[in-house]
């Protein structure tokens, strides 16, 4: 990868995040702006002219990178950094980070969890249909959505079907469901001695391969590593993502049958638009049926029978439901279906307030204190701009207080950690103003991309006062 100038960039765009009115804020929003130069990156010619000598694959155009390690593209990363794009008024930059990923989709069959040819056995998070309607909705470019539409309906397909889909059978109906599954028995090459060291005490090859499938699998879900897909959370050989139902990722395919439905008015195709609005009405009783607990107040995780291998039908049982505390048991939120029940926002405001998980410095992961990165005491920015987002869409008055308050202390906890190291993390330490991530399988890392894509969001959205400090309170 080397380094490529966006041609959309300028040190201050016009009416840059016009809401904020404090100084000092926005001189460092304006920093953070700044930021997209040194995470662009195009890939050299020397890959198009070799790609036999590379692990980088030949993108068609330049992309913005996370930072630090993360030198090429990644999928789900690349969500938030288009948020962050479009306060910023690049455009062009957002449009051609979803480009490459539609040339990935359109070349291997999915978006890669990765630039990388050692990624081509799972993917992420899948947020691509959510990428092109944030764009829309701002440059309301219909030859885009076009252009686009074939390789969601190929999306679609690799998440829906095969390995990735379950069905789940409560009393009349079946819910089809969709899980994370890697296709990939072996140590992960971009992680060859870390994964063979945790499978060193296996004694089977048989024992070794469904580790590695559920590691890959977990990698797959964004979260790697997290208590939340082990049967004992002391125990990393005990991975068992591949016989979880995640909320998160159905509620990501929901939006997306959303979406297409939505692309599909825009594109003339009213067949599309009826047939996906259908999947998504099956999609949204699915999740209320499966893992929404009354009790709790928020959705759960499901686990899942041994049958899951043998791609037969499970009989729902309420006592699958994973009764631990996980922020992604919020992210129902985020979409409109779930956040206009005014009902249901009042009870899962309750819940939230509750939870343990809304800390000094944000919404913390999970209330495990585990040492890996996706547990306790990490907060992460994906997960604060979803919930924030979705309660502040809700109409509920209580819920946008309660955003509000998540985002001041989000954007707090980024600058002062700023201030202090002079770089944006890839997570934070939600017990203390400023202080940012640890834990995991590698050192806290700088740049970067999605912090900066949420703190420009937010900033663009909520905005900040003159009168309001920003320094930790």
């Amino acid at each position: 990868m080397v380094p490529a100038r966006p041609a959309d960039f300028v040190p201050e765009p016009e009416a840059f995040l016009p809401r904020v009115k404090n100084p000092a804020v926005r001189a460092w929003a304006l920093e953070v702006h700044a930021l997209w130069r040194n995470l662009s990156r195009r890939v050299d010619d020397a890959v198009r002219e070799r790609p036999d000598w590379h692990t980088l694959l030949p993108l068609p155009g330049p992309v913005i990178i996370p930072g630090s390690r993360f030198r090429e593209v990644y999928y789900w990363d690349s969500y938030w950094v288009i948020r962050g794009l479009l306060a910023s008024k690049m455009y062009a930059t957002a449009k051609s980070i979803v480009t490459n990923l539609v040339y990935l989709l359109d070349t291997y069959g999915h978006v890669l969890n990765g630039a990388r040819v050692y990624y081509t056995n799972r993917s992420q998070p899948p947020l691509l249909s959510s990428m092109i309607r944030a764009i829309y909705e701002r440059t309301h470019d219909v030859e885009f959505v076009v252009k686009s539409l074939s390789a969601l309906l190929k999306e679609y397909e690799f998440w829906t079907s095969g390995f990735h889909q379950i069905t789940v059978q409560n009393r009349e109906c079946s819910h089809n469901l969709s899980r994370y599954y890697a296709m990939w028995d072996k140590p992960r090459p971009e992680s060859f001695t870390i994964d063979k060291e945790s499978a060193s005490n296996m004694s089977s090859s048989s024992e070794k391969q469904k580790f590695y499938r559920e590691v890959a699998s977990t990698a797959e879900s964004g979260w790697d590593f997290s208590t939340r897909w082990m049967r004992n959370p002391k125990d990393i050989t005990t991975l068992a993502t591949t016989s979880i139902l995640p909320v998160d990722l159905n509620i990501y395919i929901l939006r997306m049958e959303l979406d297409i439905s939505f692309f599909g008015k825009i594109a003339g195709n009213p067949s599309i638009a009826k047939h996906f609005l259908e999947a998504a009405k099956a999609r949204e009783k699915a999740v209320s049926t499966v893992f929404w607990n009354e009790r709790m107040g928020q959705w759960l995780d499901y686990w899942l029978g041994d049958s899951s291998s043998c791609m037969e039908g499970q009989h729902w049982d309420a006592a699958n439901q994973n009764q631990k505390v996980f922020a992604s048991n919020f992210i129902p939120l985020w979409i409109d279906v779930f956040n206009s029940d005014k009902t249901l926002v009042e009870k899962v405001v309750k819940s939230l307030r509750s939870s343990g998980l809304l800390h000094d410095a944000g919404i913390a992961t999970s209330l495990t204190n585990s040492s890996e990165q996706w547990d306790f005491p990490n907060g992460w920015a994906p997960l604060q701009h979803m919930i924030a987002e979705g309660l502040a869409r809700s109409g509920s008055s209580e819920a946008r207080s309660l955003a509000e308050d998540i985002v001041i202390r989000w954007i707090r906890t980024n600058y002062v950690a700023y201030k202090k190291t002079g770089a944006m993390h890839e997570k934070y330490d939600v017990q203390k103003c400023g202080d940012f991530g640890g834990g995991g399988e590698y050192v806290p890392q700088t740049g970067f991309g999605w912090s900066n894509g949420v703190v420009l969001a937010f900033l663009e959205e909520f905005g900040w006062p003159e009168d309001r400090q920003i320094d930790c309170q």
